[in-house]
């Protein structure tokens, strides 16, 4: 075990092969149109009377790299909405259910949240008029009385991107932020989201360093630059 603890993936992969351990990747390598390119994925399962709610929640997040699924916004009335409620669970990285009352009653959202926990995603939950119940209660849960959905938007930003779970796919989403950084201030943002990374990959280093170069509102970023090299020197020194 120790030997292996540190191998890639693939190597991981062959060497269950070899000994006639056989598996599925627990999420398909599809791309759907729904998804944002590059972000992070989260389903969003509601009542569909509050829809607008979803809605506004899912255009809250979009800043923050999170693309969210939301069914009555994103299914074309032409396409088979189970396939692509399929789909979607099949796919995304996480899953947020509004608790509003009636939501336990609705056969529907409690498959989507059996669904996810089956494929042993994050299902965070935002209360509203329904507490939490059953398996998850064990998740995280965020009060959603009198807050906008900018507010809550953020706090699930914050949460996944500190969740163990999470953590290393919304690395990826935060190097992409960075490299994207629209304004001198973003940048600053960016880069501070990048220094409270617990996980880092040799590629984002690179990554960094080029949108320094390429990125004016990155170099033009007062400080932003020698925090990246700052940044890039502490992995660099833990091997990374």
């Amino acid at each position: 075990m120790n030997m292996i603890e540190d191998a890639p993936d693939q190597s991981l992969a062959d060497l269950a092969s070899h000994v006639g351990y056989e598996f599925a990747p627990s999420t398909p390598r599809v791309d759907p149109p729904f998804w944002r390119k590059g972000m992070f994925r989260l389903f969003v399962s509601h009542l569909a009377t509050h829809r607008d709610l979803a809605a506004s929640l899912q255009e809250a997040l979009l800043p923050y790299g999170i693309s969210a699924f939301v069914a009555h916004n994103d299914i074309e009335p032409t396409s088979e909405w189970q396939t692509q409620i399929e789909t979607a669970l099949s796919t995304c990285d996480a899953m947020v259910a509004l608790l509003n009352q009636g939501f336990h009653e609705s056969n529907w959202t409690d498959q989507e949240i059996g669904f996810a926990m089956g494929r042993g995603i994050p299902v965070f939950s935002v209360r509203f008029n329904q507490d939490p119940y059953g398996f998850i209660g064990r998740f995280q849960a965020f009060n959603g009385n009198g807050k906008t959905s900018e507010i809550l938007a953020k706090e699930l930003f914050d949460a996944y991107r500190k969740n163990k779970q999470t953590q290393h796919r919304m690395a990826e989403v935060l190097v992409l932020l960075f490299e994207d950084s629209y304004s001198f201030a973003n940048a600053k943002t960016n880069v501070g989201y990048l220094e409270e990374l617990e996980v880092w990959e040799p590629s984002f280093s690179t990554r960094v360093r080029s949108a320094v170069k390429s990125n004016s509102q990155v170099s033009g970023s007062w400080g932003v630059p020698s925090r990246v090299e700052a940044l890039v020197k502490k992995w660099a020194q833990r091997g990374v």
